[in-house]
C-alpha cells in the first residue's frame, strides 16, 4: 500500500465538518444485505477477510448453545455482550458462574475498569480497582467457562485455539459466515478471534435473525440468541450505549458492534448491515450504521422510531463547548 496513505481498498465514508469546513475524512467500507440474502449495495472492500472483534459475539455464543451452553435469555444476551460493567452486568456474570460452580477466579479476562462512566466514577470512589469481572467481555468468558463445565471440558484453557469449546466455536462460525476462517488471532480479552469478510459477518447475522439453517431449515439455537439480544438490548451493550438505543427503535432488530469501527446489525425479515472503518475510530461507527439504514429505507418501515435511530447516527464536533460541527456519512 502507499506510504502515509490508506489501504487502496479503502474509500471515504465520512467526513468530518467543523463551522462548515471539511477539515478530514473516514474510510471504510459497508454492506447492505436484501433480505433474500443478495448484496443490495455496497461501498469499500466487502469480500477480503478482516477481524469483526466484539460483532463476533452472538455467534460465538451460539456456538456455545450449540454444544450444551443453557441460560436463561437476559444471561444468554450478556454472553453475547461487551457490557458496561453496569451492576446489573456485573451480577450477570458472577450469576453465570455461580451456576457452573466457578468463581470470579476463574475468569482470565485481563483486569479493566466498567466501560460505563458512572459505574467506573463510582468504582474509584470506593477505592476499587480494576478486576477481571469488569472486564466488558467478562460475559462471554463467564459462558464459555459454564460451557466447559456442562461438556467435562478443562476450564483452565478454555481460550486456547485448540480447545474443544475454540473448536466447536469456529465451526459455528464458519457455518454461519459461509466462509472459511482465513485468520485468526487474538482478542483483546484474550480469547480467539475469527475473521470473516462483511458480505461473511452480515450472513452470520442474517442467519441469527432469521433462525434458519442455510439451507432454510428452523434453527432453534439461533432464534434462541436472537431472541435474547432483542428481549434485552441492555445487556449486550448497557443502558446509556448507542447500540442499545439503535435496538429498542427498530422492533425485531438484533445487533452488535466491536472495536476498530466493527457493527453489525440485522432485521427480523433478514436484511442486514456490516461495516468497518479503516481507522477504527469508534465516533464514525453509528453514524455509518444510521446512515446506511436510512439508505435502504429502514426509516420508513412500520413500527420503526426514524428520530430514534437518526439520533444515534448524530456525534457533535465541539469548539469552546459548543456544538460547531459533526460526522457526517458518505454512503448516498
Amino acid at each position: 500500500m502507499p506510504s502515509g496513505g490508506p489501504p487502496v481498498n479503502a474509500v471515504p465514508v465520512a467526513e468530518i465538518v467543523r463551522n462548515g469546513f471539511v477539515e478530514g475524512h473516514h474510510y471504510g467500507s459497508v454492506v447492505a444485505l436484501a433480505a433474500d440474502g443478495t448484496v443490495e449495495w455496497s461501498v469499500g472492500d466487502i469480500d477480503v477477510p478482516m477481524l469483526p472483534r466484539s460483532c463476533n459475539k452472538p455467534v460465538q455464543a451460539l456456538g456455545m448453545v450449540r454444544v450444551g451452553l443453557d441460560l436463561p435469555s437476559e444471561l444468554l444476551a450478556l454472553a453475547c455482550a461487551s457490557h458496561s460493567g453496569e451492576p446489573f452486568h456485573i451480577d450477570g456474570v458472577r450469576r453465570i458462574l455461580a451456576g457452573a460452580g466457578l468463581t470470579e477466579a476463574d475468569l482470565q479476562t485481563p483486569p479493566d475498569y466498567p466501560l460505563d462512566d458512572d459505574a467506573r466514577e463510582a468504582l474509584i470512589r470506593e477505592d476499587g480497582e480494576r478486576a477481571p469481572v469488569l472486564m466488558n467481555c467478562s460475559g462471554k468468558h463467564a459462558a464459555m467457562l459454564a460451557t466447559c463445565v456442562a461438556n467435562g471440558w478443562p476450564t483452565d484453557t478454555y481460550r486456547e485455539p485448540d480447545h474443544p469449546l475454540q473448536q466447536a466455536i469456529a465451526a459455528t462460525f464458519a457455518d454461519l459466515t459461509g466462509e472459511p476462517i482465513a485468520v485468526t488471532a487474538v482478542d483483546g480479552c484474550g480469547a480467539p478471534l475469527f475473521s470473516a469478510s462483511l458480505v461473511g459477518l452480515a450472513q452470520a447475522f442474517r442467519r441469527l435473525t432469521l433462525g434458519e439453517t442455510d439451507s432454510g431449515d428452523a434453527d432453534l439455537d439461533a432464534a434462541r440468541v436472537a431472541d435474547a439480544i432483542r428481549a434485552h438490548p441492555a445487556y449486550v451493550s448497557g443502558t446509556t450505549r448507542d447500540e442499545r438505543a439503535l435496538l429498542t427503535a427498530i422492533p425485531g432488530a438484533i445487533g452488535k458492534a466491536g472495536a476498530e469501527g466493527c457493527y453489525a446489525v440485522a432485521l427480523r425479515d433478514g436484511r442486514a448491515f456490516a461495516l468497518k472503518t479503516d481507522d477504527g475510530a469508534a465516533r464514525v461507527r453509528p453514524v455509518l450504521m444510521a446512515e446506511a439504514l436510512r439508505r435502504s429505507g429502514v426509516l420508513d418501515d412500520e413500527g420503526v422510531d426514524s428520530e430514534a435511530v437518526r439520533r444515534t447516527g448524530v456525534v457533535e464536533l465541539l469548539g469552546g463547548g459548543r456544538p460547531v460541527g459533526e460526522i457526517r456519512a458518505l454512503l448516498s
